[in-house]
């Protein structure tokens, strides 16, 4: 009787630590006695009791924070910028093998990089050509981080932070960007205006010589005045 629980017990045991079932996107490294053997999965997977070990490695895209960083920018203004990275590991091998831990080496690698990328923009730069920093920082993580099996698919920066000083010299720098294009409007306006009082004797329409008579007296004899005078004088 005893024999037969010990057996079960053992079997149990065996089957527990034998036994490893792994999700579609989710592989096994396998290391026997210390030896990588191999990435296995997805579904049912077979391991040797004490002598295998199995490492998962999920391959799912990881979007991750990096947090906010101090910059100064190449014409010295300081500032706090912060991003997000999107990456997915292509080779479960590489991703523990060659790094101890590759989420915490991207997330420093991704703040270095966020730093030396800016620090070497202007302001004006990194708020009108957001696009280019991007593109930028995703070329050099992912080259950096091709060793480790993993793919930097997408680095956007997500916010600038500014100085008070910094906000309010740009505010009143768009001010004064409005005001200028407001005075050039009004001038092109006084221009054309005035262009169009010049052309007007030359367009063949003669003025009514009594056009500033507005007394009702006078009107009417400068009416019949003209009259008479093209009567007497036809041509």
């Amino acid at each position: 009787m005893i024999t037969i629980v010990t057996v079960t017990i053992l079997l149990l045991f065996f089957l527990a630590s034998a036994i490893r079932v792994l999700k579609e996107y989710e592989r096994g490294l396998i290391f026997r006695l210390g030896r990588v053997v191999g990435a296995k999965g997805p579904g049912l997977i077979i391991l040797i009791p004490v002598v295998d070990k199995m490492v998962k490695v999920s391959l799912r895209l990881v979007a991750m924070d990096v947090e906010p960083q101090d910059i100064i920018t190449r014409d010295n203004v300081s500032l706090k910028v912060n991003a997000v990275i999107y990456f997915r590991v292509m080779d479960p091998v590489k991703g523990i093998i060659q790094v101890e831990n590759y989420m915490y080496a991207t997330s420093q690698l991704a703040q270095t990089t966020l730093r030396s990328v800016c620090g070497q923009a202007e302001l004006d730069e990194i708020l009108s050509e957001r696009e280019k920093i991007n593109t930028k920082l995703q070329e050099i993580l992912d080259t950096q981080t091709d060793p480790w099996g993993i793919k930097v698919s997408t680095v956007e920066v997500k916010h600038i932070d500014l100085p008070p000083e910094m906000q309010r010299a740009m505010a009143k720098q768009a001010e004064a960007e409005r005001e200028r294009r407001a005075k050039i409007i009004n001038a092109e306006g006084e221009f054309q205006a005035a262009g169009r009082q010049r052309l007007l004797p030359s367009s063949g329409i003669t003025p009514w010589p009594c056009a500033a008579t507005v007394s009702p007296d006078t009107s009417g004899n400068c009416g019949r005045e003209q009259f008479h005078n093209r009567v007497s004088h036809p041509h």
